[in-house]
């Protein structure tokens, strides 16, 4: 049976990527914060093997690949997606460095310390049997460009689009790949958590009030509009298994224009775009 943890996969992308694993016959073990949210996936399915896992705590991250090494016994992992992520709107301007902290804790540092308590079951334990798995690691269409105030999230998937080309580059020696997925608009709760920050308004006696306001409206729309979490789920079992994978998969709704032309635009015409998308014109 096919192997592969999974981070976050409480809600969104990661459950419905377990939950569609576990059908496709995978083994899959599930990073969850709450034994509630175990529960919940292995009563979805009695394939999936929750795991107390935030990925900012070194002891969990060690605690959970010490499980999944004794439930492997001496083969290989076949697969760690990296999906435990957190985004939060606001200009950096303002925006609390404790929260942006967070961004970089969980998105890159948690990634990263993923990588590093998973690889030797991956393959860099070379005794183990079987083939070498493969790293996923879940980006955004704003790995690539960042728009405004979703600053602290984007500056965080460039740094996972760059982790991910240099652990590929590293890990080739081992055999073990490491792959980007990268999302547009999906459906799934980390809009609920943009919507509870819009009722909050943390930024409304500021310059930025109204554009803020537009854009977290925008980003409102566009989740509810987005492709269903299972669309990515699909997508990260073709990276995981295509014997010829992709470096780089991007998958979304208007694909063409928010990603393939938007990161082709020279830069200051993109900044005019946005300027004007969201009320931003430079004064007189």
């Amino acid at each position: 049976m096919k192997s592969v943890v999974i981070t976050g996969a409480s809600t969104g992308i990661g459950r419905a990527t377990a939950e569609y694993l576990a059908q496709a016959r995978w083994r899959v073990f599930a990073g969850v914060r709450k034994e509630a949210d175990g529960d919940v996936l292995r009563a979805a399915n009695p394939d999936i093997q929750p795991l107390i896992l935030d990925v900012t705590k070194p002891e969990q991250i060690a605690a959970a690949a010490a499980t999944v090494s004794e439930s492997l016994g001496g083969a290989k992992l076949g697969g760690l997606v990296n999906n435990a992520g957190v985004a939060k709107i606001g200009p950096l301007a303002l925006q609390p460095m404790d929260e942006i902290r967070q961004h970089f804790d969980i998105n890159v540092l948690g990634l990263l310390a993923s990588v590093q308590g998973f690889a030797p079951l991956l393959g860099m334990e070379t005794e183990r049997t079987g083939k070498p798995g493969r790293i996923i690691n879940i980006s955004s269409f704003g790995g690539r460009m960042a728009p405004p105030f979703l600053s602290a999230y984007a500056a965080t998937k460039h740094a996972v689009e760059s982790l991910t080309d240099s652990l590929r580059r590293e890990l080739i020696v081992f055999g073990i790949d490491a792959i980007c997925v990268a999302p547009g608009a999906i459906k799934t709760p980390i809009w609920d958590k943009a919507e509870e920050d819009e009722k909050r308004e943390p930024y409304a006696n500021t310059r930025w009030a109204e554009p803020v306001r537009k854009f977290t409206k925008g980003f409102l729309d566009a989740g509810e509009s987005g492709w269903p979490a299972e669309r990515i789920a699909a997508l990260i079992e073709t990276a995981l298994t295509d014997p010829s994978p992709k470096a780089h998969y991007a998958a979304g709704p208007e694909k063409l224009v928010n990603y393939s032309i938007a990161r082709r635009l020279p830069k200051r015409m993109l900044d005019k775009g946005f300027a004007r998308r969201f009320g931003m014109e430079p004064p007189e």
